[in-house]
């Protein structure tokens, strides 16, 4: 009996504790419903509400971009673009292994691609592959029942028609960086925006990306779309007229051929570049597409540079292109006269050192007039030792040297012009008489871009009025449905007696056309041309023998027709030796090109309206 009675205490214990426990469970599981109903409510009303009603960014076409004449360098083509939605995927290994053969993308470079877009909304989708061809596209159409978070989305894809020609102007897209959304100018932008990253397309992306649009849609439980409940459209961005010529430009490539270099060349009296090269290129179409950290890496190491944009970043010696601005100097500041003659027997002795001539047996007695003809370095390095470098240097930051130019193109250098002050603030080092004779031919510290020396030669070929370069010729607004007109701008007039101007441009005539002169390849039948060689040393000694990586730097620049010039040329083409046998031929046949096609093209884009506006309201 009183076993029995133990029994029934310890079975009636054991109710009890299982009692409790219960009634745990229950207060903790109502205490789990309060907290996510009334503490966490919204956060899973959102959860539940984003796996059956989505919004959809809708991106709007980008602005077509035209030449002067309406031929078009850049444009927008449908692209089927394979996306993911890691919220809507049950399995991603699994997904991945049945996506990559379809796709002919290795599995590694899909797990890649996604975990860029890990910071991105898991309900918006990251792009796995652009361009998928319509056998790929009706294959995963054909499973997208059993391919849950993945599907197809259509997009306007940037696309250059024109391959490498102009890439360095145009530029290229790419998706929005986490930086730039930081950017007062990107605020609002949704992660994957495809935006300008460089040239054209950057400077004037706040006009050609337009506005994005959105579409709220109910989907099923794989993500996939079941209806549409509303929409916003997009609004494309506007179109934009360079002041490039196509045709010209393709001419300037050409010229320049494989070698590596840069073109700059110029509406004389507007500043408008009609051509604008950097060698080596680089394909925009590569660029534009949604690239693999790898892939980008390989690019941007590439030893031969082809991102950087030589005409405005590239910095060299001027060479003796220079010796317009030492000229100009010595006849403002009374050092010299065109009638001051001085014996060039093949260099100047200074100190310890001889300065030596490119024209080892020397140029004879030489005047001004001469000594630009024939670039006779002896009389600039006379003229440099009288002047000083300070003078030098004023005269150089007259000219624009050392300054951004101003050009609506980004990451613009600004050279460098040297001075006793800058020497002591950066080299901690005072100025030695022996330097100023170097930068009186062009060499030494002094460093261009060879867009400075096009405004340079530009200027004298102006009398001293100095225009702003710009790329960018008319705006045509679909919304307000006009077209805006930008004139030119100009920047200064350099305080040069006309006299000064004249007497420079007569010697750069005499380069081109004498028979001494040493620009003489480009003189042309077809049109009178001025112009100035330029030779500068990379390293070692001048001449042949030293390999392509130490040959010197090849200059021209020239203005023409002479009487009033129209266009103006400048060429650099690196390591390729003598200005005159290299470089005169290209600006030569760019010149002659232009002169063919005068008046020949089309009328350009038609607008509705045209309103003129000024360069600053850009």
């Amino acid at each position: 009996m009183m076993d029995l009675q133990d029994k029934n205490r310890g079975l009636q214990q054991r109710i009890k504790y299982l009692r409790a426990v219960i009634i745990c469970l229950f207060a903790m599981i109502l205490f789990r419903g309060w907290h996510m109903q009334i503490i966490n409510g919204a956060y899973y009303k959102r959860l539940a509400e984003n796996n059956r009603i989505r919004t959809v960014t809708l991106p709007p076409l980008r602005g077509i971009i035209y030449d002067r004449h309406g031929e078009v360098l850049a444009k927008n083509a449908p692209s089927f673009n394979l996306g993911l939605v890691a919220a809507d995927v049950r399995n991603l290994e699994n997904t991945i292994k049945r996506i990559s053969p379809v796709i002919g993308l290795p599995a590694e470079d899909i797990k890649e691609r996604i975990a860029s877009g890990k910071d991105y909304d898991p309900f918006s989708p990251v792009i796995i592959k652009e361009g998928l061809s319509m056998r790929q596209v009706a294959l995963i159409e054909s499973h997208a029942w059993n391919l849950p978070g993945i599907g197809i989305f259509i997009e306007g894809r940037r696309e250059y028609p024109n391959s490498a020609i102009a890439a360095h102007l145009l530029g290229y897209v790419g998706e929005v960086t986490p930086s730039q959304l930081k950017d007062e100018e990107y605020a609002g932008e949704p992660l994957g925006r495809i935006v300008g990253q460089n040239g054209v397309e950057k400077v004037y992306d706040r006009f050609l990306r337009g506005g994005v649009g959105k579409k709220n849609i109910e989907v099923d439980a794989a993500g996939h779309e079941r209806r549409v409940l509303n929409v916003m459209e997009p609004v494309s961005g506007d179109s934009i007229i360079l002041s490039i010529d196509l045709k010209l430009q393709k001419t300037a490539e050409e010229a320049l051929g494989d070698r590596a270099g840069a073109v700059v060349v110029m509406d004389t009296g507007t500043g408008e570049v009609l051509a604008l090269v950097s060698h080596p290129a680089f394909d925009p179409n590569v660029l534009s597409k949604r690239l693999s950290p790898k892939v980008w890496q390989k690019i941007a190491e590439d030893p031969a540079h082809p991102l950087n944009n030589r005409a405005i970043q590239g910095t060299y010696p001027p060479g003796s292109v220079f010796k317009i601005i030492m000229a100009s100097a010595g006849l403002e500041e009374g050092y010299i006269s065109e009638d001051n003659k001085i014996a060039c027997s093949g260099g100047m002795s200074f100190g310890r050192r001889v300065f030596r001539d490119w024209k080892t047996e020397g140029h004879g007695i030489v005047d001004l007039h001469k000594a630009i003809t024939e670039s006779c370095d002896v009389y600039f390095y006379q003229l440099g030792n009288r002047m000083q470098i300070d003078t030098i240097a004023k005269y150089a930051s007259l000219f624009g040297l050392g300054e951004l130019t101003g050009i609506d193109l980004p990451s613009e250098k600004k050279g460098l012009v040297p001075s006793i002050q800058w020497k002591i603030e950066t080299k901690k080092e005072r100025w030695y008489p022996g330097e100023t004779l170097s930068v009186s031919i062009g060499q030494g510290y002094l460093s261009v871009t060879p867009l400075q020396q096009a405004v340079t030669v530009n200027t004298v070929a102006n009398s001293g009025v100095t225009v702003r370069p710009r790329t960018l010729r008319a705006l045509m607004s679909d919304r307000e449905k006009r077209r805006f007109v930008f004139p030119p701008v100009e920047t200064k007039r350099i305080h040069i007696q006309e006299h000064t101007l004249d007497l420079i441009k007569k010697g750069l005539y005499s380069v081109v056309n004498d028979p001494g002169g040493t620009g003489s390849t480009a003189r042309s039948p077809m049109i009178d041309i001025a112009g100035k060689t330029g030779t500068a040393q990379v390293i070692g000694r001048r001449g042949g023998g030293q390999p392509h990586g130490f040959n010197d730097h090849a200059w021209f620049v020239a203005f023409a027709p002479v009487k009033k010039p129209e266009i103006t040329v400048a060429v650099l083409v690196e390591h390729g030796g003598h200005g005159g046998s290299v470089a005169a031929p290209v600006a030569r046949q760019i010149i002659e090109e232009y002169v063919k096609n005068k008046g020949s093209r089309g009328q350009g884009v038609k607008g509705s309206s045209v309103r003129e506006v000024g360069g600053s309201n850009l």
